[in-house]
This record gives C-alpha cells, sequence and structure tokens, in this order.
C-alpha cells in the first residue's frame, strides 16, 4: 500500500529530526509527486506526518515509530482510496468467498494492529540498509 511505503520512505530518510520534501520521496519511490500530495496531506491531517513549510520544508513523522502502528496507516490510505466495485454474486460467493475473505481480512488486521514503522525500520537495519546521516560531514582545513 502506497501509504505504507511512504511513512517507511519518511521514517527512514528523516525520523522526526529533520525533513524530506515529497519530490524526494516521490523520486524515490518512483511515484508522480501530485498523485502523491492528497495522501501526504491526509497523513498529516491524520497526525501520522508533520507538514513542516519553508526553505527546508517538507515532511517528518508527527510520532515517534514505535508509536506509529500500521494499521492507522493503513486506515488513512484506504480512506483515500475509492470504494471498490462491486464483485461477483452468488450463492457460492456469499456462502464461501464472501466468509473467506472476512476472516484473512480480519487476520490481516490483527497483524497491522501488532507492527509499527519501528518493525519495519528494523527489518530494513536487517536487510542491510543503512539510513542516511542527518548531516553531511563537512572538514575544513
Amino acid at each position: 500500500m502506497t501509504a505504507v511505503s511512504i511513512m517507511l520512505d519518511i521514517a527512514f530518510h528523516a525520523g522526526r529530526a529533520t525533513t524530506v520534501s515529497a519530490a524526494d520521496i516521490a523520486e524515490r519511490l518512483g511515484l508522480a509527486r501530485r498523485g502523491m500530495e492528497p495522501l501526504l496531506q491526509s497523513l498529516s491531517r491524520a497526525g501520522l506526518l508533520d507538514s513542516v513549510r519553508g526553505p527546508r520544508g517538507g515532511y517528518r513523522l508527527g510520532r515517534p515509530p514505535r508509536d506509529v502502528r500500521l494499521a492507522e496507516i493503513v486506515a488513512v490510505g484506504l480512506d483515500d482510496d475509492e470504494p471498490p466495485a462491486h464483485g461477483p454474486g452468488g450463492k457460492l460467493q456469499s456462502a464461501v468467498v464472501d466468509p473467506l475473505w472476512g476472516e484473512l481480512e480480519a487476520a490481516l488486521r490483527a497483524r497491522l494492529q501488532e507492527l509499527t514503522l519501528d518493525d519495519l525500520l528494523r527489518r530494513a537495519t536487517a536487510a542491510g540498509l543503512r539510513r542516511p546521516a542527518a548531516e553531511p560531514i563537512t572538514f575544513a582545513i
């Protein structure tokens, strides 16, 4: 889901200390910036992101990564999506397939409630990814 990818990108590249621009996020994720902006605004309204204006503006996490549950992010992302089209009907659908999807959705919601952005950052570290330094190191002689 796009909202989780955006939040992870911001957590990985900025956290709560610095900001990242929407253009940088879009470039790293291969998304159109204009298409991503409404979702960034929704995540900001939900308190998951802080939007900072100005020359060094951009986005940063609204709360520590350990306090941001994936279920919250997905809920904002789903609110931003259009409602699903009407699917197939019939007795097999209503007796077997619909209840199956209900069970799977409940299991997914429970798992998303357990996971935080901090868990995803730990997975990134375990995969060998290194977070960028907050400030570039410069030397003057």
